[in-house]
């Protein structure tokens, strides 16, 4: 059976870093896993229970479907003024609702990034690992990985790849607690 990781990238930039590793990390994928981006997150109408109807925003119902149907969710985001980019934050905030049975409720959930800040972006992921636990999913301990990438390629160098790449596999591994 296939583990489907759900990976939502918290940079919009085409030329952006984080979705430059995402990719990277998809074409990696360990073993009998998928890691497969989710597109749209910039479509999305910010979170607004007034609109959160039968009839909701189409790129909502997209989002809530491909995260549903994923084993896991990894998000790859950057850091934005200390903290996660309002587009990721908005995503778990659809992903969410309704409250207690939103699609990200009980799924495995790690956070990695790259970022210029001396820590790589360390606030950035722990308010992102914060919030998803809010939200219901279920955060993977040692399933965060900040990078600085002035420092280093990390496309290139070894040690920072074992460790994204062993955060993925970490992820991918994880034993669901029985209900």
């Amino acid at each position: 059976m296939t583990t489907r990781v759900a990976v939502l990238v918290g940079s919009l930039r085409a030329a952006s870093l984080n979705r430059k590793l995402a990719e990277s990390l998809a074409s990696q994928a360990p073993e009998g896993a998928e890691l497969f981006l989710v597109e749209g997150l910039d479509a999305l109408p910010f979170y607004n229970e007034d609109i959160d109807t039968d009839d909701v925003d189409s790129s909502v119902l997209a989002l809530r479907e491909a995260v549903a149907g994923a084993d896991r969710v990894l998000a790859v985001t950057p850091e934005y003024n200390g903290t996660m980019p309002a587009v990721l934050n908005n995503a778990l905030d659809w992903l969410s609702r309704p409250f207690g049975a939103g699609a990200i409720k009980g799924k495995p959930f790690g956070v990695i990034g790259l970022a210029p800040s001396p820590y790589g972006g360390q606030w950035a992921h722990g308010d992102t690992a914060r919030s998803a636990g809010i939200a219901g999913a279920v955060v993977v301990e040692d399933v965060t990985v900040s990078q600085n990438y002035l420092e280093t390629d990390v496309f290139t160098d070894e040690t920072v790849q074992a460790k994204l790449r062993g955060a993925v596999a970490k992820l991918v591994s994880y034993e669901v607690a029985a209900a």
